[in-house]
């Protein structure tokens, strides 16, 4: 089993049935880590509250978490915009600049990790760097129903590859926000207002999520780093034992109904 110095997830979206619970479970099973860091929208309040979607496989992704907490991974779960930490504990934490322990679980806005060989990096969720999420929070409402509907489509799509005895992974939505000009200059436009916050505050690079797009390059000096996703691409990114950052893609598992051992 490889053994990380640290491993970084985001964007699982729990409780929504674009979630690839199976494909995350899998990962956990076949990778270990010292550190666990949870960037974000882990679980998806929004969409739980519209319409209640819990298989048993997002039950046993929660509870093979807890289980690595309590083996003695040091696990911090960073809030997001979608997380039930974020509407449920914010205002306490906007308070604190220390974090909340949720049993072995430490719950924080950001935090700071230093890597193997010395670098400070910043770990955020990122939600706060989206203009519309600021702004126009309606429209990032909008986005989600119309997101929903895509991933919809993906389910079908998948559906019909099993059917035609494809085994591959491809997803319409990703293929979409990345082929639309303004979708790739929003990703731009983020990427680099994250760089800037990131030096002036003058750590040597940034670790987020958010936009769903994994993502590892310098930006004027700036180490940034996105982890991606649990729905469209399946990845995490990963720190070595001597400090190195690699972003891992993780194959698609194929759903099934059934109970799965954690």
């Amino acid at each position: 089993m490889p053994q990380y110095r640290s491993i970084f997830l985001s964007d699982v979206h729990l409780g929504t049935r674009g979630c690839q619970a199976e494909s995350l479970l899998d990962f956990l099973r076949h990778n270990s880590c010292e550190h666990l860091y949870l960037v974000g929208d882990i679980i998806d309040l929004w969409r739980l509250k519209i319409r209640w979607y819990w298989p048993r496989s997002h039950n046993t992704v929660v509870q093979k978490i807890l289980r690595l907490a309590r083996s003695g991974v040091s696990v911090r779960y960073i809030r997001g915009n979608h997380d039930p930490v974020y509407e449920l504990l914010s205002d306490y934490v906007q308070r604190q600049d220390e974090s909340i322990s949720l049993g072995d679980i430490a719950i924080l806005r950001e935090t700071v990790h230093e890597t193997a060989d010395g670098k400070q990096l910043w770990v955020i969720h990122g939600d706060q760097f989206d203009a519309a999420m600021r702004y126009a929070t309606w429209l990032i409402h909008l986005g989600d129903h119309g997101y929903t509907l895509l991933l919809w489509l993906n389910r079908l799509l998948q559906s019909l590859f099993r059917r035609l005895g494809l085994r591959r992974h491809w997803s319409l939505s990703a293929y979409i926000k990345y082929r639309v000009k303004k979708a790739v200059q929003f990703i731009n436009d983020y990427e680099h207002l994250l760089a800037e916050e990131t030096a002036r505050r003058g750590y040597a690079g940034v670790i987020c999520g958010h936009i769903h797009h994994a993502e590892q390059k310098t930006i004027d000096g700036i180490l940034y780093y996105n982890d991606g996703d649990w729905v469209e691409s399946c990845t995490a990114l990963v720190e070595h034992m001597d400090g190195q950052m690699e972003i891992i893609h993780w194959p698609v598992v194929l759903r099934f109904d059934q109970d799965v051992a954690a």
